[in-house]
This record gives structure tokens, C-alpha cells and sequence, in this order.
């Protein structure tokens, strides 16, 4: 049986942005949703975002993991814990699905302690979808993996490549590796060995280095690097796009003149906002692991959560792990 499986004590916000997105996907979606949680402060949280507590299955789970934990720690001694529990869930049902706003680090570590990677997967990697003009770029890792190995980004890529063809509808997607330089040559030692082993791999298309500036252009479907980079990557451009918003708003609210211009630019404008807003994305995919886990936004509100929701539906309707499992446990073999 696969389940949809929402922490409901994860995130900044949780419990409350949590069950009123979760009760927004029910409405929408109609799919079964299993809440995890303390009992008493969920049914509560039902009932006042209107909905009938018996239309879920609720777990009750004593304990939460709070940010400053350390992950590991907390993942080994709070067993009756949200996040533990979902994950020993997801151990029994590999075909289920986690959706938590909770800490990254317990999130990963738990995902690690508590299902464990697909054979054949050396690193899972933490995968959010950056926005661009051509419907955004899978980032992969941005986090898991603070040091990585080339063979660990090659596995990112082939992750990367099946989740953006059977969940973004790209069809055979192209992967670039993150580098400053285009040339082949350029880079440190891990970018160099990489770029040959990614250029050597059948599984993927590889498209070559791409250079900063170009990681959000769209010019390839799946971006890979280290998880250090990654990080520095997605903080850049989240930190970018939200001055970028807040400089276009204080110039357009400086006189009369641009406050009509803003009048006549607001559509324009707010297509742009919504491109650029993490809340439409939902999360981020932790592919590699046995069991299907998507990290949502600490600060998720209700909106973003639901789309969380959305995004786990679609995976699973895609059969992502199926299909990761398969390439990988192929040892990497041909593309298809």
C-alpha cells in the first residue's frame, strides 16, 4: 500500500500552515493522507481549518525534532518523534511518500538511519527545482552532500535526468555540470574527473560545464554539483530574487508617475512574482532514497505545503521510484 505521509509537526509554522495545507491537497486532490503527530493538537487543527478529522488516518507521535537539535542525535533518541515515525512508515511502505517542512538535517540523517539508499545509489542527492524562463532547472545537490566524490555526481545526474523527464515532462533532459568555465578542462579535481565520468555515462545527456551566470537561464534541464556549491548556489539566487522584487517595488512606488506605471506593469509583474516564488514548487525532492521523501520549506505556508502535496502525487503517479531503482540497480546502463 503507498501512502501519502505528511509530518505535521515540521516546519516553522507547523502545526497550523501544515494541516491547512494538508487539508487543501485532500480537497483538491482527494488522495488518502496520513498525519503524523501529536493526536489530540491535530484533530484540533482539523477541525478548525473546517475539515472532518475521519476524511484522514492520524499517528500519533509524542515528540518533535526542533531545528537547533543536532539530527543524529535527535533521530536516535526522539523515537517517538514525528519525523521518526513517518520515516519507520516509509521503511515498511517503500512505495509511500514523506512530505516534511521539518529540519533538513534530521529529514536527511533520518531518511539515511531509517529507509536507507536504492542499491546501486552511492550519495542521495537533495533536489530543488530553480525557477527560469523555461519552467526551471533541477538542482542536484544542494545540501545532502557537503564533499562528494565524481561517481556521486554522476549518480545525481542520472537521479536528476528521470525525475525531470517523469515529473517536469522533460523529455530527454539535459544535464549540465556546474563549473567555471565552460571548457573541459576548467576547474578543480572533482569538477574535472566528473566532467569525463558524466561525458563517459550513457544513461544521461550531458550538455557540458555550465558557468554561473547561466544557472538560471535554463539552459540545461539538470544542473549537478557538490552540496556545498549547491547551497551557496540556491541561497544566491533566492537572496537575488527576493532583492531583485523588493528594488523593482521601490522604484515603482517612488512617484505618481511610476505608481501609474506600476498600474500598467502589475500583470507583467505578477507573472514574474510567480515564477519566482518557492511556494509554487512545493519542495524539494531527496532522490536516492528507498522510499519517496520530498523536503519542504521550513517556513512553508499552507499554499506552498499543499503544493508539496501536489509534487508527491505526481511522483508517485510517475513511478520515480520504479524508475530510479531500475537505472540504478542497472548499473547504469543506456538511457531508456
Amino acid at each position: 500500500m503507498s501512502r501519502i505521509l505528511v509530518d505535521a509537526m515540521g516546519g516553522d509554522y507547523a502545526p497550523t500552515e501544515i494541516i491547512r495545507g494538508t487539508v487543501q491537497a485532500w480537497e483538491e486532490y482527494k488522495r488518502p493522507i496520513t498525519l503524523i503527530g501529536k493526536e489530540l493538537t491535530i484533530l484540533e487543527e482539523l477541525r478548525a481549518a473546517g475539515a472532518d478529522p475521519a476524511d484522514f488516518t492520524i499517528v500519533d507521535a509524542s515528540e518533535v525534532i526542533e531545528n537547533e537539535e543536532t539530527p543524529t542525535t535527535a533521530i536516535r533518541r526522539k523515537k517517538d518523534s514525528s519525523l521518526v515515525k513517518a520515516f519507520e512508515i516509509l521503511r515498511e511502505e517503500h512505495d509511500s511518500i514523506l512530505i516534511s517542512a521539518g529540519s533538513t538535517g534530521a529529514v536527511l540523517t533520518g531518511a539515511l538511519l531509517k529507509v536507507g539508499r536504492i542499491k546501486g545509489v552511492s550519495r542521495p542527492g537533495l533536489a530543488p527545482l530553480l525557477p527560469n524562463p523555461s519552467g526551471g532547472s533541477l538542482l542536484i545537490d544542494c545540501g545532502a552532500n557537503v564533499d562528494s566524490k565524481p561517481e556521486n555526481l554522476v549518480d545525481f545526474a542520472i537521479m536528476g535526468s528521470i525525475y525531470m523527464e517523469k515529473v517536469m515532462g522533460r523529455e530527454n533532459p539535459t544535464v549540465g555540470l556546474i563549473n567555471n568555465g565552460v571548457e573541459e578542462k576548467k576547474g578543480n579535481a572533482l569538477a574535472k574527473e566528473a566532467h569525463q565520468l558524466l561525458k563517459q555515462c550513457p544513461a544521461i545527456r550531458f550538455a557540458g560545464n555550465v558557468e554561473a551566470r547561466d544557472v538560471t537561464s535554463g539552459a540545461v534541464d539538470v544542473l549537478v554539483c557538490d552540496g556545498f556549491v549547491g547551497n551557496v548556489v540556491l541561497k544566491e539566487a533566492e537572496g537575488v530574487a527576493s532583492t531583485l522584487m523588493g528594488m523593482i517595488k521601490d522604484a515603482l512606488y517612488k512617484s505618481f508617475l511610476t505608481k501609474m506605471a506600476a498600474l500598467v506593469l502589475k500583470p507583467g509583474l505578477t507573472k514574474v512574482k510567480a515564477l519566482l516564488n518557492a511556494e509554487e514548487y512545493g519542495g524539494a525532492p531527496l532522490l536516492g532514497i528507498n522510499g519517496g521523501v520530498i523536503k519542504a520549506h521550513g517556513n512553508s505556508n499552507a499554499y506552498a505545503f499543499k503544493n508539496a502535496i501536489r509534487q508527491a502525487i505526481t511522483f508517485q503517479e510517475n513511478e520515480v521510484l520504479r524508475h530510479i531503482r531500475t537505472q540504478m540497480e542497472a548499473k547504469k546502463g543506456n538511457k531508456g
